[in-house]
């Protein structure tokens, strides 16, 4: 059943609606380079005086399917048929862990929200989805229907970004030549990817750009999230080292927070 999402919650994105809609302006995809176009949200930092509240963990609860599709923290997925999804927010009290998930691609006022838990079966845009697996960093969702897992599984006619949504095919797919072309332009495993404060967006060739909004060194925290074909695909907030991330398909470790920059670990394939 549909409800209002808690007002007790961990991460959110509802109070980044003017970022998540200065992000959609910056829709511009490219090639792998560091530049000042394409996409990326932008947080505002909190106050040192304001330290930003650790999560209690586990960080993942459930196991993630193979066919799963993967709603990042503070982003969305456009869903096969129509509508989308969006991690909207997560609660973890030291044991297990909740997800809200709110309806539509990117945020819009009014959009429908649920509560989920690992292994609990969902209806998006018409369709049903199992929740496979609820992390601190996303949310792994099985389509129900064969259709469903076929559409997201399709190859694309190129692997080449055309930017917007054009690109559906490389942002939100399932596809293994997709994920391995995605995970290509990232450093291989166990490098390190820095992320600028002030170095524009890093956009990769698949049509992912990732952008950082702050940095705090006095509480240890930064944000920093991506766009793909338009949509504000994360919003990793209040993010320290050691916490996972991931982009594209590939996991990442913060493995440093410094002064205008965010230093990530490659961790898997």
């Amino acid at each position: 059943m549909l409800r209002p999402a808690s007002k007790s919650r961990t991460y959110g994105i509802a109070g980044t609606v003017t970022a998540a809609l200065l992000a959609l302006a910056l829709s511009g995809c490219g090639s792998s380079s560091d530049g000042t176009g394409g996409d990326g949200p932008t947080t505002a930092a909190p106050t040192t005086a304001q330290a930003a509240a650790k999560d209690k963990g586990p960080v993942c609860v459930g196991k993630a399917s193979a066919d799963g599709l993967h709603v990042l923290r503070g982003g969305g997925f456009r869903l096969p048929g129509g509508g989308g999804v969006q991690y909207d927010s997560a609660t973890a009290d030291g044991t297990t862990r909740t997800a809200t998930l709110r309806e539509g691609a990117s945020y819009a006022e009014g959009q429908k929200q649920q509560v989920v838990k690992p292994g609990q079966t969902v209806t998006l845009a018409g369709h049903a989805y199992a929740v496979s697996q609820i992390c601190s960093y996303r949310v792994v969702l099985e389509p129900r229907d064969a259709k469903d897992r076929a559409a997201l599984a399709a190859a694309p006619a190129s692997l080449k970004s055309k930017g917007g949504a054009a690109d559906d095919g490389l942002c939100f797919s399932t596809n293994p030549s997709v994920l391995a072309a995605a995970a290509q332009g990232f450093p291989a495993r166990g490098s390190e990817l820095s992320l600028l404060r002030n170095g524009g967006v890093k956009t990769f060739p698949t049509g992912l750009s990732v952008t950082v909004s702050y940095v705090d060194t006095g509480t240890g925290t930064a944000g920093f999230g991506a766009n793909c074909a338009g949509i504000p695909v994360a919003a990793y907030k209040d993010v320290r080292a050691g916490d996972t991330v991931e982009f594209a398909g590939v996991l990442f470790k913060v493995s440093g927070l410094a002064e205008g920059v965010v230093r990530l670990t490659r961790t898997s394939a």
